[in-house]
């Protein structure tokens, strides 16, 4: 289009000459134009953008403080219609909130306020091992594996006994469940947990959840309640995930590297987000910190479910929650994405691959872009030893994660059919085979 035909305004944005009064026109005449090219806090930023650009300093400042309140009252209702939406909920509180002897009944009167409007909620609880080290009056978190599993044993008898006496004074009973991360990564065991939740939920009993600390090992291990959180959310199709902490949401970073200013809201998390997470600021007690909560974001918003990160020491948190006020920081999924079916949910975040397929540019952009059943003409390489039925990785020749699946073939059945049309299967293997090695029913596709 040649340069006569529009006109450009310093906010960067390029409209025809039709638009009226041209680079002087109001900035209400623009609205409907920027509305249909962009969401709408981009747009309210733009706008206020422009107004400000004929304000006097004085105007600018009163312009700034209505815009700021404009976007609050945005994330309000946002919070509103997010709480209108959930019926159940995961609530995780970390080792450092429950070890304090005030905070755990304040928690279960929140929690009872939340059952109490119809709400299911799950429990995930740190705390066995805080609660150990101070039954012995120990300060420093022991760094030997023994000696942790020890303090968890030791810990988790009382925690629990500390849990059903407040449960009872609000009028309900509770259940301790105990998982490794391995009895998630079977399928037959993640669906017996599953059942076993389900089943209590529909009692009316409060499932309170911890990892298995005595028996669990490096490889068994979640790595942190935050991941566990996350995952039983996952698994039992949570609307809402509630982490509890000592920090009030994701705060972006000073240049002196202290906190600043709260976020309170996260559409799809960002590399730079990602820059302004820490590990744990008490290694004394717990073990995690804003890495793990962010990872735990990435899990739920990739099943399509929002995480809602917020202080735990404030004594009403979870009514303040409730009632939709902007307080800590919502990660939401990128894109409104839908949320993800029970298989692939497992595929996703749960599964342990048992070997890899290695697949050409084509396979690629088949799974990619068009959604398509992995086919043996696409694969070039395979990797391990696997029988039909085990998990999978799908990777490029460059070794990125395109998907993963279950597999209709053996390794070897794989590495004959390996580069041929599907058509030959049966000739190849001289039995009436599948045609898809794997089914897209079958395969979780990495975003």
């Amino acid at each position: 289009m040649p340069s006569g035909d529009k006109r450009e305004f310093s906010c960067g944005f390029c409209f025809p000459p039709d638009i009226p009064g041209g680079r002087g026109a109001a900035p209400e005449l623009l609205a409907p134009i920027l509305f249909f090219r962009m969401d709408k806090s981009l747009f309210r930023s733009i706008l206020l953008h422009l107004q400000l650009q004929s304000r006097t300093p004085a105007e600018q400042m009163e312009c700034s403080i209505n815009g700021n309140r404009m976007m609050n009252t945005e994330n309000v209702e946002l919070r509103k219609k997010l709480i209108r939406n959930c019926h159940r909920i995961v609530v995780k509180a970390g080792t450092r909130l429950l070890t304090d002897p005030d905070s755990l009944p304040v928690l279960i009167g929140q929690i009872k306020t939340i059952r109490d409007a119809g709400k299911q909620v799950i429990l995930v609880s740190s705390g066995a091992v805080g609660t150990g080290m101070k039954i012995l009056r120990m300060k420093t978190r022991p760094r030997k594996l023994s000696e942790v599993q020890a303090l968890a044993a030791l810990g988790q008898g009382k925690l629990m006994a500390m849990y059903e006496a407040e449960c009872e004074k609000s009028g309900f009973r509770c259940a301790q469940i105990l998982l490794t991360a391995d009895d998630l990564r079977s399928r037959e065991r993640h669906l017996n947990a599953l059942n076993c939740i389900e089943t209590l939920l529909s009692q009316n009993i409060l499932p309170i959840i911890n990892e298995n600390d005595p028996v669990s090992v490096d490889e068994l291990k979640f790595g942190d309640n935050d991941i566990l959180a996350s995952l039983l959310a996952s698994m039992t199709r949570a609307d809402l995930t509630i982490i509890l902490t000592t920090v009030d949401g994701l705060r972006k970073p000073n240049p002196d590297g202290s906190l600043g200013e709260r976020i309170s809201v996260v559409r799809g998390i960002t590399d730079t987000q990602r820059a302004m997470a820490t590990g744990t600021d008490d290694g004394n007690m717990s073990i995690g910190g804003m890495t793990s909560k962010l990872q735990a974001a990435d899990t739920l918003n990739s099943a399509g479910e929002a995480l809602w990160l917020a202080s735990g020491r404030d004594s009403d948190i979870l009514g303040r929650i409730f009632s939709g006020e902007d307080v800590g920081t919502i990660f939401l999924p990128g894109n409104s994405k839908k949320k993800m079916e029970s298989k692939k949910r497992w595929l996703s975040a749960f599964s342990r691959p048992k070997g890899k397929l290695v697949i050409d540019d084509g396979a690629v952009a088949a799974l990619r872009k068009k959604g398509c059943s992995l086919l043996a003409s696409g694969i070039f390489a395979v990797n391990g030893e696997f029988e039909r039925g085990d998990v999978l990785e799908i990777v490029s020749g460059s070794n990125t994660l395109v998907a993963k699946g279950l597999t209709n073939f053996s390794s070897g059945e794989c590495r004959l059919l390996m580069g041929h049309k599907s058509s030959e299967n049966h000739l190849i293997l001289r039995y009436d085979a599948d045609d898809e090695i794997i089914h897209r029913n079958n395969m979780y596709v990495v975003k």
